[in-house]
């Protein structure tokens, strides 16, 4: 093997996938291949194995009891022992009372008949809450009801049918195969890919993290290890398996402990708890093992995966299609041109954070604004303190990992003459 080929890698090993981003050349320009330095290289691979035993050993380590987690299965329940839930059909929709202490017969009622049960093809007659009446529910949409058998020692009772949610499933199921249609038809492959990768993102949370912190395993912990088994097959399995998409891995996982480092110190710093909703007071209550303190921990680490892992492959192939662009770039213009790109992209992936967990604390934040308080002291409070520790950890794990990101291209990415034919 000659000396040229002992320090280069292939094309194909250090470019394994092209994203189409097309570069104006000099006519009798070739396309110059990326060169990979082979120690960086080396490393980089090296590196990424000890990592992934880590995270094999880890998940060996906090591998969930799913015989203890099926027991906790139904301790919790909404209603008495031997309610059902039936569905019905909409036959008429009052509108919502002016008060809640309206107890008028001529609003915040609904009539369904049940599809199901003892009294099927009867109609029945519910209080729903004034939401209800004014989301939009009209004749014909289908509603779940809450049955609660008769008592068997009284003479003469009866069912009662009370609310509990519409049925939302055709609606949801219609949006979802419109998106995977858009998906494939405008990323094609790359997006179907994106949608295994989703649904594999999906078992790593579903199967390993939430029955580990469920049966009493340490939160973040068990969420890193999470995330690294995520990014690694996701990765690799969307963007295939070459050095150009290691150096991402390797700034996401990067990303993913400096994330984890920062929820851990400020979510202690802040002493928040976790208990705002009757989500967290029911867990509280009927599962005291599960510290929902580091459960807040565990949940920044997860919610910033997304930007994250848009800034480096991103940033990583920016690496690339600028070292193709122009291979006799200096390694010092290379890394500066790549933060040029990131800098705008690490700022857009920031305002998205933001925009994120603002959407998803609106109604609160409505709510809070009814109080007889300024805006410092509710931005304390323990709900909005939450989610501003999640944006901040989130943004702290992308602006660090981006250049890391970058520099560790840029150290892979080999300077070559540009060659011209003719």
């Amino acid at each position: 093997m000659g000396a040229g080929s002992r320090h280069r890698q292939s094309h194909d090993f250090g470019h394994g996938h092209g994203h189409g981003h097309g570069h104006a050349r000099r006519e009798g320009e070739e396309r110059t291949p990326v060169v990979v330095a082979r120690v960086p290289a080396l490393v980089l691979i090296v590196a990424l194995a000890v990592v992934a035993l880590g995270t094999v050993v880890g998940a060996i380590r906090w591998w969930p009891d799913h015989g203890a987690a099926a027991k906790l299965h139904g301790t919790l329940t909404y209603a008495v022992s031997g309610t059902t839930y039936v569905k019905g059909t909409v036959t008429t929709v009052q509108p919502r009372c002016a008060s809640l202490n309206d107890s008028s017969p001529d609003c915040g009622h609904v009539a369904a008949i049940a599809q199901s049960g003892p009294e099927k093809g009867q109609e029945q007659e519910i209080g729903v809450a004034p939401e209800v009446s004014g989301a939009g529910l009209t004749k014909g949409d289908t509603i779940i009801m809450m049955r609660t058998p008769p008592t068997a020692d009284v003479p003469g009772d009866t069912a009662t049918y009370a609310w509990y949610d519409v049925q939302r499933s055709t609606p949801l199921w219609i949006l979802t195969v419109i998106f995977v249609v858009a998906v494939v038809a405008v990323a094609r492959l790359r997006g179907l890919l994106a949608l295994v990768s989703l649904g594999v993102a999906g078992g790593v949370i579903g199967w390993f993290v939430l029955p580990a912190i469920l049966t009493g395993e340490a939160a973040l912990p068990v969420a890193m290890v999470g995330a690294a088994i995520i990014m690694f097959v996701i990765l690799y399995l969307t963007h295939g398996v070459s050095i150009r998409t290691s150096t991402a891995l390797a700034g996401t996982l990067v990303g993913i402990a400096i994330s984890a480092l920062a929820a851990h110190l400020s979510i202690d710093a802040a002493h928040l708890n976790g208990v705002i909703d009757d989500g967290g007071s029911m867990l509280s209550s009927m599962l005291p093992s599960v510290n929902l303190h580091n459960v807040l921990k565990a949940a920044a680490v997860i919610a910033g995966l997304g930007a994250l892992n848009d800034v480096t492959i991103t940033q990583a192939s920016a690496v690339w299609e600028l070292r193709e662009a122009a291979p006799d770039m200096s390694r010092r213009s290379l890394y500066r041109s790549a933060m040029r790109i990131g800098r705008d992209h690490v700022a857009s992936a920031i305002y998205t954070l933001a925009f994120a967990y603002v959407g998803s604390a609106l109604t609160l934040l409505l709510a809070l604004g009814l109080y007889d308080r300024s805006l410092l002291d509710l931005l304390g409070a323990e709900q909005i303190a939450e989610e501003i520790v999640h944006a901040l950890v989130g943004g702290l794990g992308v602006l660090l990992a981006m250049p890391l990101t970058t520099v560790l291209g840029v150290l892979l990415v080999e300077r070559s003459p540009r060659r011209v034919s003719g």
